[in-house]
């Protein structure tokens, strides 16, 4: 069954001020790019696809993954993977110790075989056991979007994950990302102040707080 990612009838507010009103269906290998100005709720969005509202903002409305509620599971049983701005990769783990820690459990040399893999089609090869904090910000990037795939999510939202790269690496990462999302054809929401991110995306754009 094609995957897909669905939000119905969602209504946000921050205390009795709506910011936002969303009915979306996305399906996999789509990226819907949301844009707006700050505080406008775009974050909050997220954190409420993946069961972290805080507490100062309420919401009605559903989430459907592959046509299953969501809505009511904690947060690690929704299976949305994120990628934030910054990598934030764990400085007391190797690079490969990076990958696996979101891994579903399994037999260990499948594991570290399809780390090695991964490593390789992403340009890392032989970076296994390096320290985090030795790569350029465009490796840790690329990183923290095999942690987030090899989790096996059901759906990916993107954060601004490009805004701290210079323009021809954000180019090339953003490329990556987007190619990874089609390929796994996974249902994706993104994040963005930057036009070239839309564009890219080639997919739906929604303004909020206009």
């Amino acid at each position: 069954m094609p995957s897909s990612l669905q939000i119905k009838d969602l209504q946000l507010f921050r205390q009795s001020e709506q910011l936002l009103s969303i009915d979306e269906h996305i399906a996999g290998g789509n990226i819907l790019t949301v844009m707006g100005p700050s505080g406008s709720g775009k974050s909050s969005l997220l954190n409420w696809l993946t069961g972290t509202l805080a507490n100062d903002f309420t919401a009605t409305g559903t989430v459907w993954l592959n046509d299953k509620n969501v809505t009511h599971l904690p947060a690690h049983l929704r299976r949305i993977g994120v990628l934030y701005q910054d990598a934030l990769l764990f400085s007391h783990l190797s690079v490969a110790g990076n990958i696996a820690f979101a891994m579903p459990k399994g037999n260990k040399k499948q594991r570290v075989e399809k780390i090695a893999q991964s490593l390789a089609q992403v340009g890392l090869e032989g970076m296994r056991d390096r320290h985090p904090d030795n790569l350029s910000g465009g490796q840790q990037a690329r990183v923290a979007l095999l942690r987030t795939l090899l989790s096996e999510p059901k759906a990916i939202l993107l954060d601004e994950p490009f805004s701290k790269l210079d323009t021809q690496l954000r180019m090339d990462t953003r490329q990556l990302v987007f190619d990874q999302i089609r390929t796994h054809k996974l249902p994706a929401i993104m994040v963005t102040h930057d036009q070239s991110d839309a564009k890219a995306a080639n997919g739906k754009v929604i303004y909020v707080g206009q």
